[in-house]
């Protein structure tokens, strides 16, 4: 059957009655982190919630002000998940998040359009699409799609939008011969019952689940990003429509605002500014690179020539890396002196070498890494790795004087 959802778009509200409520888990992404969160999945007489399905996300809204986590189609039902439970028969009031609602259906609609035109003015066929938080991708059966077509693309597709052109939905018998004249990629596995057909009069009329808009003027515009190579001879077209094309042009700008008053120079030498701009960290860090090599050699040579050196060489700094250690070690050598180098933060993360005779290195590599709560590994009378708690490069120092002791009395 079709839901309230697909009968009537734009409807905001809908009064319906509980049919099953069951215990349920939901996998939500929180930050990054997948976590499980206990709850009910409710299916209810009929919905304006819209389950997930064809390429569109599903509907947010409240049953009965409680928030609806997730909507997802089982067989001819839509499972709504949420926090609390609700009893069997009772009546609830549904509220759809509109914004999304409209958000979702102006995408939708405007992948169609952009398909139906795609096809008849350069035989491009969409094999798939995906409808972003920011941005939808529509997949063409085409390893490449020149510029001057997107924009002949572009224009036809907003051309229609002016003119008006209404939309309209269709339920069909699946025999009814209207279902072998339009277009379609193959119905879901499972499907039973009626077929509903989404029709943009004299352009386009397509087997479909999702909302649309009812006239292509809800649009209001469609902006044709770009292109960028997809699967195997495979081409990714990227836009938005609608609310997203204002949400863009506000995004842009404020970019630009930033990099004007970053850069000092108006919004068509961005691109220049910004080059010279990399162009000049380039040589900076080469630079700064040679000055890094050069002080790795002068730290050396200034330890090798002190009369009262010891057997233990430390040192930290905040800006070298992994060469700038290991040409210290390579210059002051590792036959007689242990060599304990960090860079990095100096509380918190960053890089350390041990170097030394190898079975003092091999025996305490493993004991570094610990206390700075990193990892390493080693060999040859070398052991380096990444440390998360470089303040307690005192407590690594300690460690290793008392084995230099241990050592050197052994030997007396």
């Amino acid at each position: 059957m079709a839901f309230q959802c697909q009968r009537d778009c734009y409807r905001r509200e809908f009064t319906t009655s509980v049919v099953s409520c069951h215990p349920a888990e939901l996998k939500i992404d929180n930050s990054g982190k997948k976590e499980k969160v206990k709850g009910f999945n409710i299916i209810l007489k009929d919905t304006i919630l819209f389950p997930e399905g064809g390429g569109q996300p599903d509907d947010q809204g409240v049953l009965n002000d409680i928030p609806v986590l997730r909507v997802t189609r089982q067989g001819a039902d839509a499972v709504h998940f949420v926090t609390s439970p609700l009893e069997e028969g009772v009546e609830v009031q549904m509220k759809v998040d509109w914004e999304r609602r409209f958000n979702h259906m102006q995408q939708h609609s405007g992948q169609h359009l952009i398909t139906a035109i795609a096809d008849s003015m350069f035989g491009f066929k969409t094999t798939s699409w995906e409808l972003g938080r920011q941005r939808s991708v529509i997949e063409l059966d085409t390893p490449s799609v020149e510029p001057g077509q997107v924009e002949a693309l572009e224009k036809a597709v907003n051309e229609k939008i002016r003119e008006q052109v209404p939309v309209s939905v269709k339920v069909v018998a699946m025999d009814d011969p209207t279902v072998e004249k339009v277009r379609s990629r193959g119905l879901p596995e499972g499907h039973t019952g009626p077929i509903r057909i989404i029709d943009i009069e004299g352009i386009d009329a397509n087997m479909c689940c999702g909302t649309h808009v009812s006239n292509l003027s809800h649009l209001q515009a469609i902006k044709i990003l770009g292109t960028e190579k997809g699967k195997k001879n495979k081409t990714n077209l990227i836009f938005v429509a609608g609310c997203r094309v204002l949400k863009y042009a506000e995004r842009s700008y404020s970019v630009e605002r930033a990099l004007t008053s970053l850069l000092k120079t108006g919004p068509e030498d961005h691109v220049e500014a910004v080059d010279k701009l990399q162009k000049s960290v380039k040589v900076f860090q080469k630079n700064n690179l040679n000055l890094l090599r050069d002080l790795a050699v002068l730290i050396a040579e200034n330890f090798k020539s002190n009369p009262n050196r010891g057997k233990l060489f430390c040192l930290h700094r905040k800006d070298g890396d992994n060469e700038f250690m290991n040409i210290i070690a390579n210059e002051i050598g590792t036959e007689g002196t242990l060599i304990f180098l960090t860079v990095g933060d100096e509380k918190e993360a960053g890089l350390f070498l041990l170097a030394g005779p190898i079975e003092m290195v091999d025996t305490l590599g493993p004991r570094v890494a610990e206390l700075l709560e990193g990892k390493g590994a080693g060999k040859r009378g070398r052991y380096q790795g990444k440390a998360n708690k470089m303040g307690r490069r005192p407590e690594v120092e300690v460690l290793l004087q008392e084995n230099i002791q241990h050592r050197s009395s052994e030997e007396e």
